[in-house]
């Protein structure tokens, strides 16, 4: 399969490293993995903070850029969950947008999705020896409606110890511009995702979505909990031979 890797702002700038797990892992199963170099923001942090016209913008860019694709990876669940629920918002009933957004849309994919609906495997051949704890973020658990798709993905991995994270259906408190906007009770929400985390003893707190994963692990270094992050991708990604580092 031909796989456009839209590898969103937030992994583009601070995390990479999860682009490049998301291509090792893909080639190792077989796909051809694309990187559309016009794409940009999806527009989510416009149309979340009422600026309506500039998501749209984005979005007619976002269609444009990956029409051509079978399937569009987003290794982020806010992302995926900007393009399939709120782009049909988007666009004017009958317009052009509406209707790309309609033949696009369902085609763009979290990781877990594409692994386990579409490319129908739940073992990918990895090798993590390490103890982890899965966040399920809200995205992800609430719009995307992943369900049990990344535990799956996680409990086929050679060497993993599982842990069960009390409260993984709670917020971690990040939110985008929540955090910005309602700092003192987004500390909070963190504080308490990290305490949480912290107890299952684990090493990693894996996730979908690097942003929550960056809101927790900052707390976690300020706890000195010595607890690390790690997308799923990194994760799935890593074998034998060339493992994650930790």
């Amino acid at each position: 399969m031909r796989i456009a890797l839209f590898v969103t702002c937030v992994n583009d700038t601070l995390y990479p490293g999860t682009g490049r797990a998301v291509v090792r892992l893909l080639r190792r199963l077989g796909h051809d993995v694309v990187f559309p170099e016009s794409q940009t923001c999806c527009g989510q942090m416009h149309y979340n903070t009422g600026y309506r016209r500039e998501a749209q913008k984005l979005a007619v860019r976002f269609v444009e850029t990956f029409a051509d694709a079978d399937a569009v990876l987003a290794p982020s669940g806010s992302c995926a969950a900007m393009v399939r629920d709120n782009y049909p918002r988007l666009g004017e009933p009958g317009s052009r947008l509406d209707r790309a957004v309609s033949e696009l849309a369902p085609r763009v994919y979290d990781l877990s999705e594409l692994l386990v609906d579409v490319l129908g495997v739940t073992d990918v051949g990895a090798y993590f020896p390490h103890t982890v704890a899965y966040h399920p973020t809200c995205h992800g658990l609430r719009l995307l409606k992943l369900g049990d798709r990344p535990y799956r993905l996680l409990r086929n991995v050679a060497g993993i110890d599982l842990r069960e994270l009390e409260g993984a259906a709670e917020c971690c408190g990040f939110g985008g511009t929540f955090a910005v906007k309602n700092a003192d009770v987004s500390a909070a929400m963190g504080a308490d995702k990290a305490r949480n985390a912290a107890a299952t003893g684990a090493e990693v707190l894996c996730a979908v979505d690097n942003s929550c994963l960056m809101h927790i692990g900052g707390t976690l270094e300020r706890q000195r909990a010595g607890m690390k992050t790690l997308h799923l991708a990194e994760i799935l990604a890593s074998t034998e031979q060339e493992p994650a580092r930790v």
